[in-house]
């Protein structure tokens, strides 16, 4: 499914459509910059000129690999005449070209093309709005790549939480709760003392506590952990479940699990450290 955002450049607003990885601009709407009332007769003038079937071929040998040679020259050999007139249809149904799509419709209905042309386009239209559309734009892609860094950093923090969350569950029910508690109300305090006793090795503070402290957050202290606070929290469950094992007393686990947790973090800290976590392998894809 294609995804449209709308650009405001000097109080006019123009849709962009993102069809696999691919951002097309509504002409219709740049063309409203010049005639309101019937922005498409601007398209059509802009597609009579032979600097511009020349373009169009261009782009299309480029980037089409079914593009029709045979038919752009015949269509070439006749645009610049006073007989010739072409529709963004017509030059589709031609050629198989792709770098310009129409859409029906009442409303939004009208011609899109790819970036690279619509900048062509409006270049025509007025090379002042041009810039100003190409700033507005940069402004829209660097958003998105925020929007999908962050996204992507929650993903990775979620997925964190739960690598060894079976792990330690599994070790608190089997050494933890006796079977008289099992289903019962006593069973969920028991797993909530648990992620409480990491809580506390981790973060200082319980998450009764964080919450008291954070009365407007929403979720819980460890949707607000730093990547690294995470990286650590992995290896304290992995741990808790073996202390839980071997019979550590909470005590005698809270205090292992702290050193570990201020051991670890030093080490995530460090600049080197860090550096290094940002040349493994997969790294520099995922940003």
């Amino acid at each position: 499914m294609a995804k449209k955002s709308i650009l405001t450049v000097q109080n006019t607003n123009i849709s962009v459509l993102m069809e696999k990885q691919q951002d097309y601009f509504f002409l219709t709407d740049i063309a409203k910059r010049v005639n309101e009332d019937n922005p498409a007769s601007i398209v059509n003038n802009w597609l009579r000129l032979k600097d511009t079937i020349e373009f169009l071929g261009t782009w299309e040998i480029l980037h089409n690999p079914i593009f029709n040679l045979l038919e752009f020259e015949q269509v070439k050999n006749e645009a610049g005449t006073n007989r010739f007139s072409l529709s963004v249809g017509k030059w589709t149904e031609l050629t198989g070209a792709v770098g310009l799509k129409t859409k029906a419709g009442r409303h939004g209905g009208g011609t899109f093309a790819h970036k690279d042309i619509a900048l062509a386009f409006c270049y025509w239209v007025s090379p002042t709005f041009q810039l100003y559309l190409i700033k507005e734009f940069q402004r829209l892609k660097e958003q998105e790549a925020q929007q999908s860094k962050e996204a992507l950093e929650w993903n990775l923090k979620r997925t964190l939480a739960k690598i060894n969350y079976r792990i330690h569950t599994d070790a608190v029910k089997l050494h933890l709760i006796p079977p008289r508690l099992a289903g019962t109300k006593l069973e969920g305090i028991v797993y909530a003392s648990q992620a409480d006793l990491l809580n506390l090795a981790l973060f200082g503070i319980t998450a009764k506590q964080w919450r008291e402290a954070n009365p407007n957050s929403s979720g819980n202290i460890r949707d607000y952990a730093a990547t690294e606070q995470l990286l650590v929290l992995v290896n304290l469950e992995n741990l808790n479940a073996h202390f839980i094992k071997e019979g550590f007393q909470p005590e005698e686990r809270l205090e292992k699990l702290n050193e570990v947790a201020i051991y670890q973090m030093q080490l995530l800290s460090d600049p080197k450290i860090i550096q290094r976590l940002n040349q493994l392998p997969g790294k520099k894809d995922a940003e």
